[in-house]
C-alpha cells in the first residue's frame, strides 16, 4: 500500500513567536484574525511574507484580545472545563496566502508541520479542534472549502455572505454574526415600514456586495418595491475613478431619495468623497453591517451633509462583558510590562516552539487604539465563537458530571455537539440553526451629529424566529427640512377605488383610473379592476362590492298596503252588488242588466281582482303562472257578456224591426251562451298553449340597475297574445255601446259603459307603453293600478247606476215606468 499524501507547508522567514499569539493546552484553538492590511503584493517566490510591515489594523488587533480573553476566562472557570485547559494558535490573515497558510497551520497533524491527506479523516487529529474566523466572505470561503473537508469546525465572527449558508458545501461552517438573509430581511421590513417603493442599490465588487443585493432584489421583486438603478461600486479605487463619479451622476437623475449601500468599507469610502464633492443632500442612505458603524466612513469630511443613514448593526453586547475585557486588557498590559521584554514573556509561556512570520506583530500594543462600538460587536462575536467552542467540548467530554474526560477529540465529534449548544452568554442566547447560522438579529441604528462630533443611536431592532421589526419613531432624528420621514416613490398612490396603469418596465410608475361601475380594486391586485359578482354592485371608484337591493312589491310594504286594501274594497264591492241584485233578481232593473248573466259577470270581475293578489310578494311559480291568464280569462267572460247584452239590446230596439229573424235565430240557437262560451274557450286555449310551450317563471334581473336585483315573472309571449285579445274585445264592446246611445234611458248605459271601456283601453294603453321605462317595484305598482282602474271603472259605469235605481229611486224600477219609457221612445222615432 502506497503511503498517504503529505502536504507540507512552506515556513516563513524565521521570527520570534510572541507569547501573545500562542498558549498551550489541552485542545488548541486557531484563531485568524486581520491584525493588518494587505500586505505587498510583489512577491514571485513560494515564500509567505509576513504581515508587520503592513498598516495595523486596531479592529483585528481587538478581536484577537477578545479570543485570549474569552480563553482565559474559561480555563479559570470550574464549571465549563473543570480539569481540560484550551490554548490558542493566533494568526494574522492580512492577505489570501497568508490567510491560506494558517488554515493549513491549524489542519496540519498535531505536533507535525504537515498536513496528512488520509482516505478518511474520521481518526485525523489536527493542531486545533476549531478555527475562529476568518473575518471577511472572501477570505472565509476558501477557509471553508477547506476546513469542510475534514470536519473541522470553523466558527466565523464577521463573515456574513449566504453562500456560506450552504452545508452541501461547507458542512463545517458556523458563524457567530447572523447571516446576509437576515440582514436582506431586515432591510427590506425597513423600506416596507417606511413606504420607500423607489430605491437604488449599490454594492461592492466582491461576494459580500453581489450575493447581498442579488439576495436584496430577489425580495423586492416578489414586492412592491422598484429598483430604478442597480451599479457596482469598484474595488480599490479612490475619488478620481471615473465609474464612481458617474455612479454619483445617475443617483441624482433617477431621482430617488434612499439608496441602500451593500459594500464592504473598503469601497464605500472613496464613494461618499464623491458624494460629498457632488453635494448630495436629503438623501436617506441604508448602510449594511460592515459600513455602517465604521470609523473610516463618518471620519470622511463633510459626510454630514450627505443626509440620514440608517444601519445594520449587530446586536450591541451587554456592557458588563466589555468592561471585564477592559479591565483585563488593563491587567494584561500591566502584566506585560512587568515581565519586561516579549523575549522574557515567551520563556515565560508555553508558546509556539516553531516560528511563523504570521504570529509577530511588533508593537501592537504601542499601536492599539480604545476600541469603538464596530470594535465592541466583533469582539462579543468572538467571545462568543470561543464560548460556543467550549460548550462544545464541556458536551463533548462529559463535563456535567464535574470531571472532563481526557480523550482524542477529532473534529467531527466536536462538530456535532458544537451544532446543539444552546448557553446563555451576558443576557444573550447563542444556538445555531440548520445551516450553521446563530439565531441572532440586528439592531437598528442611525448615525446623528452633534456638530462636528459623530454618535449613533439604535433607532429599532429586527428580530428572527419570527422576523419582526421594531423601530421607535421619537428617536429618528430625520435630516430633511421638515424634520419628517422622506417618501421615494416613482408616483404617487392612486386614490381608493384606482387601478394603476403601468407606465415602464417599472411597477411602480403608473398611471391612476377609476374602476368602472360594477368593478372594484382588490387590494392583492392594484392593476386590474375586478368584476363584482351577480349578487353585488359597486360604483366607479369603489374597493369594495356592495350586496344588491332585492326588488320586488313585498305584502310588507305601506304602498301594498294601500293597494290591496283598494283590492279588497272592490271585492266587498262586487259582493255587495251580488247580494243586492240577487234580492232585486225579479225587477226590471236587474232583468235590463241581464238577469242571471249579472251575477256570471261580477263572478268574473271578482276572479279579475283577485289575480292582483299574484303581485305581490317574491314571485313563485304559481303565483308566474296563474297571474296573466287568471285576468285574461275572468276579463274575457266578462267583456264577453258585455258584449252580448250590448248585442240583444240593439237587435231588441234597431235590428229587430228590420231583420225580425236575426234576433229570433239569435235567441232560438243560444247565441248568448254560445258566444260567451267560445270567446272564453279561445282565451283559455290561447293561454294554455303559450305557457306550455313558454311558460312564465320567476327569474331576477340584474340590467335594470346597478343596485338593484329585480325579482320578476319572465314576460311570456301569452302576456302580449292575451292583452291584444282582450283589447280586441273591450274595442268590439265600446262599438256596440256606443251604437246604442239613442236608446230607451232604461237601457241606455252606453254613455257611462263607453267612458269605462275607453277607461280601460286607456290604463291598458298606458301600461302597454310603460313597460320599457319602468321596471321593478314600479311596474308592478302600475299593472295592479291599471287593473283597479278598469274594475273600478266597469263597475261604476255598469253595475253601481243599476244599485243606485235600486236602492235610491225605487220608483223607476217597475215595469210601468220602463213601458213608459219605451212609448216616448217609439214616439220619438215615430216623430222623426
Amino acid at each position: 500500500m502506497p503511503p498517504p499524501a503529505l502536504l507540507r507547508l512552506c515556513l516563513c522567514a524565521a521570527a520570534a513567536a510572541a507569547s501573545s499569539f500562542s498558549l498551550r493546552g489541552d485542545h488548541r484553538l486557531a484563531g485568524l484574525f486581520p491584525l493588518h492590511a494587505a500586505a505587498r503584493r510583489d512577491d514571485t517566490g513560494l515564500l509567505v511574507r509576513g504581515c508587520d510591515d503592513a498598516t495595523f489594523k486596531n479592529h483585528g488587533y481587538c478581536l484577537a484580545q477578545a479570543l485570549r480573553f474569552a480563553v482565559e476566562e474559561i480555563n479559570n472557570s470550574t464549571t465549563l472545563l473543570p480539569n481540560v485547559t484550551l490554548g490558542y494558535e493566533i494568526y494574522d490573515t492580512c492577505s489570501d496566502s497568508t490567510n491560506f497558510h494558517a488554515t493549513l497551520c491549524a489542519l496540519a497533524r498535531k505536533g507535525r508541520q504537515e498536513v496528512q491527506v488520509l482516505p478518511s479523516f474520521q481518526h485525523y487529529e489536527p493542531q486545533a479542534v476549531a478555527v475562529i474566523g476568518p473575518d471577511s466572505t472572501q477570505l472565509s470561503l476558501t477557509t471553508a472549502a477547506v476546513l469542510s473537508l475534514f470536519l473541522v469546525p470553523e466558527i466565523s465572527y464577521e463573515a456574513s455572505t449566504e453562500l456560506l449558508s450552504l452545508k452541501r458545501l461547507y458542512p463545517s461552517f458556523l458563524r457567530t454574526i447572523p447571516s446576509d438573509r437576515q440582514q436582506v430581511k431586515a432591510i427590506f421590513s425597513l423600506l416596507q415600514r417606511f413606504g420607500w417603493t423607489w430605491v437604488v442599490l449599490l454594492g461592492s465588487d466582491d461576494t459580500y456586495g453581489r450575493v447581498g443585493l442579488d439576495g436584496l432584489q430577489e425580495l423586492l421583486t416578489a414586492s412592491n418595491v422598484c429598483v430604478a438603478y442597480r451599479g457596482t461600486l469598484p474595488a480599490n479605487s479612490d475619488a478620481s475613478n471615473p465609474e464612481l463619479h458617474n455612479l454619483v451622476r445617475i443617483l441624482t437623475d433617477v431621482k430617488v431619495n434612499v439608496t441602500i449601500v451593500f459594500s464592504t468599507r473598503g469601497s464605500v469610502v472613496p464613494f461618499f468623497e464623491v458624494v460629498v464633492q457632488k453635494n448630495i443632500t436629503d438623501m436617506v442612505w441604508v448602510a449594511s453591517e460592515d459600513w455602517s458603524l465604521a470609523r473610516a466612513i463618518w471620519q470622511v469630511p463633510g459626510i454630514q451633509t450627505v443626509g440620514s443613514v440608517i444601519g445594520m448593526a449587530v446586536e450591541k453586547p451587554e456592557p458588563t462583558m466589555l468592561e471585564r475585557f477592559e479591565a483585563w486588557k488593563l491587567w494584561e498590559e500591566g502584566a506585560v510590562a512587568e515581565r519586561g521584554s516579549s523575549a522574557e514573556a515567551g520563556r515565560h509561556s508555553a508558546g509556539s516552539t516553531r516560528p511563523d512570520c504570521t504570529q509577530r506583530c511588533a508593537g501592537c500594543r504601542a499601536l492599539a487604539t480604545a476600541p469603538d462600538l464596530y470594535d465592541a460587536q466583533g469582539s462579543f462575536s468572538v467571545y462568543s465563537a470561543v464560548y460556543a467552542v467550549a460548550h462544545g467540548l464541556h458536551d463533548l467530554l462529559g463535563c456535567a458530571s464535574g470531571t472532563c474526560s481526557k480523550g482524542i477529540v477529532y473534529p467531527w465529534q466536536l462538530l456535532q455537539k458544537i451544532r446543539q449548544v444552546n448557553f446563555t452568554l451576558n443576557k444573550s442566547r447563542i444556538s445555531f440553526d440548520d445551516h450553521g447560522d446563530i439565531h441572532k438579529g440586528f439592531d437598528i441604528v442611525m448615525w446623528k451629529w452633534l456638530g462636528p462630533k459623530w454618535a449613533s443611536d439604535v433607532i429599532g431592532t429586527f428580530r428572527v424566529n419570527p422576523d419582526r421589526l421594531s423601530i421607535d419613531p421619537g428617536k429618528i432624528p430625520w435630516n430633511t427640512e421638515d424634520g419628517k420621514a422622506p417618501s421615494s416613490v416613482c408616483s404617487e398612490a392612486c386614490k381608493p377605488g384606482e387601478m394603476r396603469l403601468q407606465q415602464s418596465r417599472h411597477k411602480c410608475c403608473f398611471s391612476c383610473m377609476a374602476c368602472p361601475p360594477g368593478t372594484f380594486l382588490n387590494t392583492s391586485d392594484p392593476f386590474d379592476c375586478q368584476a363584482c359578482g351577480l349578487d353585488k354592485w359597486a360604483p366607479a371608484g369603489s374597493e369594495v362590492c356592495f350586496n344588491r337591493t332585492t326588488e320586488f312589491l313585498s305584502w310588507s310594504e305601506p304602498l301594498s298596503w294601500a293597494l290591496l286594501a283598494l283590492a279588497v274594497l272592490l271585492m266587498l264591492l262586487i259582493a255587495a252588488l251580488a247580494v243586492l241584485f240577487a234580492l232585486n233578481a225579479s225587477t226590471p232593473v236587474v232583468k235590463s242588466a241581464g238577469g242571471n248573466a249579472c251575477f256570471l259577470m261580477l263572478g268574473s270581475l271578482a276572479c279579475t281582482c283577485s289575480s292582483l293578489f299574484c303581485y305581490f310578494g317574491e314571485p313563485s311559480q304559481a303565483a308566474c303562472l296563474l297571474r296573466v291568464p287568471l285576468f285574461a280569462i275572468s276579463f274575457t267572460v266578462f267583456l264577453s257578456c258585455v258584449a252580448t247584452r250590448s248585442f240583444q239590446i240593439l237587435c231588441i230596439f234597431k235590428l229587430n224591426a228590420r231583420y225580425p229573424a236575426l234576433y229570433e235565430a239569435w235567441m232560438r240557437r243560444q247565441g248568448p251562451v254560445l258566444f260567451v262560451a267560445a270567446s272564453t274557450a279561445a282565451q283559455v286555449v290561447l293561454c294554455v298553449a303559450i305557457e306550455a310551450a313558454s311558460p312564465s317563471v320567476p327569474r331576477r334581473e340584474y340590467g335594470v340597475r346597478d343596485e338593484w336585483v329585480v325579482l320578476e315573472c319572465a314576460q311570456s309571449a301569452a302576456a302580449d297574445a292575451t292583452t291584444a285579445y282582450t283589447l280586441l274585445l273591450s274595442a268590439a264592446c265600446f262599438v256596440l255601446t256606443y251604437a246604442g246611445t239613442d236608446l230607451p234611458a232604461a237601457y241606455n248605459e252606453a254613455k257611462s259603459l263607453t267612458v269605462s271601456l275607453l277607461l280601460h283601453l286607456g290604463c291598458s294603453a298606458a301600461v302597454l307603453c310603460s313597460q320599457g321605462a319602468l321596471r321593478g317595484q314600479t311596474e308592478t305598482v302600475a299593472r295592479v293600478l291599471s287593473t283597479l282602474g278598469t274594475l273600478a271603472a266597469l263597475l261604476g259605469g255598469y253595475f253601481v247606476p243599476r244599485a243606485f235605481v235600486i236602492l235610491l229611486r225605487p220608483h223607476q224600477n217597475t215595469a210601468e215606468h220602463f213601458q213608459m219609457v219605451i212609448q216616448e221612445y217609439t214616439r220619438r222615432l215615430a216623430a222623426a
